[in-house]
């Protein structure tokens, strides 16, 4: 039976193989990772050649200088691994040092904002050699980069959510924040002669960009960390003020951590450890074991009320205890157990909201991305500059953009979160799958900084509790609670296709409503893949908020 939530403005559909899929949510790095299979390549060879295009063709949401997580499932092995591949601050990124340049928080753009270690290329440079050992493969490192290459070279076309960025970013209006053309490198790499955005269909050449990625694929990872690359991006920053050293470049690693688990109905949910929000995935779904969700029909407010009010739970914890856990205790097994999850849904009041919780921080740029290829290797991948274009600093000619994940360390010392040298920050990124009889049945995850762990609970109860396919799951009307931009305090946005006696059943009860467009791209951008327990059969899903398709073969 057909959903009335496949009825969407694309009336796209589930693909469905028995072989590889991949989802993103940009349709040229869908075909590169899907070349990659083709060709020979595992899952995690899709993932990389996926990820370096869209580090080219959607660098509002992801470049190479930024960080990036991974889930990686081995089907041979069995074995899910968790690569943390975000980058450390530098070593002179104090409190004091802001402070003495006036500063009452950290500057969200500029040489400033730029004060973490760029992770990605080491992420993609570890799971290549792990994947190359583990699972085997027919691809080697310099084919992984042949897409993005050649779309940095010759050009590609501009998406709707490219253009749409852009444009936001050009504005001459706003000094502080959206001005990036006031940024040399950004202007010459990403916006025209005049100073004007690239509109939708125009094609848009990356040279410099071209040039750096010849050298990764060429000389590997090493020549990013304390190669050429590196003295050219700190040559740029010393120059400007900035903080990152050639040590801190060359100090840094990805690591491999343990992934963090909660149980859901008769299924396994996994996700990321801190320093990332994973732990606030888990939590909703934590608590909403203890509640009859499929009882409640999905659609309805009582559904909406109870999953804004999980998230506002999950949240309490998430912002008392999250930061790099080599600074700090976080106790995991507390908040991930049975007994925290049944306290945390006695607090919840179905007849109405809790509205005293802090405002929520506004927003996040990522882009996540799935894969799974013929063996039943699985990969879960999210890759992110933190806002959109990151700090606007494209540097020292090496078409590198480099992120401001940095921005979000406060400078109050009591705060969990607080700056400090060498010292990895809280992370809205978090990569998801969902395991049945102890294999991926659902990979799944989105963009969208605070809208992360609240989407995620809608695709996993859609598809679990509601027998919703992955397409409908994210087809679905969804809803944002937290702020947006200049915004004081939290609201509950909703998408406009949620009826109005919902709306208004909300309203009552105490939420802050705003109405949202239909499918826009404040949800994010969200994308998973089904693997049938009984069948194997994959079906691929993405999300028509944004650019992006599931391909397979």
């Amino acid at each position: 039976m057909t959903h009335a939530y496949a009825d969407t403005p694309s009336l796209r559909d589930n693909p469905m193989t028995l072989n590889g899929v991949v989802t993103t949510p940009h349709y040229f790095a869908s075909q590169a990772g899907l070349d990659m299979l083709r060709r020979g390549g595992n899952a995690v060879d899709a993932a990389i050649a996926a990820a370096a295009a869209l580090a080219v063709v959607y660098p509002q949401m992801t470049t190479i200088g930024g960080d990036n997580f991974w889930l990686i499932y081995n089907a041979g092995t069995s074995e899910l691994k968790a690569l943390n591949a975000s980058g450390r601050s530098g070593e002179k990124a104090t409190i004091s040092f802001y402070r003495d340049k006036g500063c009452a928080k950290i500057p969200a753009r500029g040489y400033l904002a730029a004060n973490t270690a760029p992770g990605v290329v080491s992420g993609w440079d570890e799971a290549f050699r792990y994947a190359k050992s583990a699972m085997g493969g027919a691809v080697g490192w310099r084919e992984l980069f042949g897409s993005a290459i050649l779309y940095a070279r010759d050009g590609f076309p501009v998406s709707h959510s490219l253009a749409h960025w852009s444009a936001v970013n050009a504005d001459p209006q706003d000094q502080e924040f959206r001005n990036l053309q006031r940024f040399e490198g950004f202007r010459g790499a990403y916006l025209k002669g005049d100073g004007a955005p690239y509109a939708v269909g125009e094609r848009l050449r990356l040279p410099d960009l071209a040039a750096t990625l010849e050298l990764i694929a060429e000389k590997g990872a090493a020549e990013f960390y304390t190669g050429s690359v590196a003295r050219r991006i700190v040559a740029d920053l010393e120059a400007n003020g900035g903080i990152l050293t050639l040590d801190d470049f060359a100090r840094h690693t990805a690591d491999w951590v343990e992934p963090i688990s909660a149980p859901y109905r008769d299924c396994r949910a996994y996700n990321f450890p801190p320093n990332t929000q994973g732990m606030a995935s888990l939590e909703i779904l934590n608590i909403l074991n203890n509640f009859d969700v499929a009882s409640l029909r999905e659609g309805t407010a009582d559904y909406y009320h109870l999953m804004v009010e999980a998230t506002k739970e999950a949240f309490i914890d998430r912002d008392l205890y999250l930061t790099d856990p080599d600074f700090s205790d976080i106790p995991l097994d507390r908040l991930l157990c049975a007994a925290h999850g049944r306290a945390q849904a006695a607090r919840i009041d179905m007849a109405r909201a809790r509205n005293e919780q802090p405002p929520l921080d506004p927003k996040g740029d990522t882009i996540w991305l799935g894969v799974v290829d013929a063996a039943g290797n699985a990969v879960s991948l999210i890759q992110s500059i933190y806002h959109d274009f990151g700090s606007g600093i494209v540097a020292g000619g090496t078409g590198v953009l480099l992120q401001n994940r940095g921005s979000f360390f406060s400078l109050d010392e009591a705060h969990v979160n607080s700056l400090a040298p060498k010292k990895r920050c809280f992370h809205t990124l978090n990569p998801a799958m969902l395991f049945k009889d102890g294999r991926p049945y659902l990979v799944y995850g989105t963009m969208g900084g605070e809208g992360q762990p609240q989407t995620q609970a809608a695709i996993v109860t859609r598809v679990v509790d509601f027998g919703l396919s992955p397409q409908e799951a994210i087809n679905a009307p969804r809803w944002l609670h937290g702020r947006t931009w200049g915004a004081s305090s939290n609201d509950l946005k909703l998408e406009g296709r949620i009826p109005a006696e919902v709306v208004e059943e909300l309203r009552r009860r105490g939420h802050p409503v705003a109405r949202v467009a239909d499918f826009t791209d404040t949800m994010g951008h969200a994308g998973a893949i089904l693997i049938d327990p009984a069948t194997f059969v994959r079906k691929g899903a993405s999300d028509p908020r944004g650019d992006g398709l599931a391909a397979a073969y």
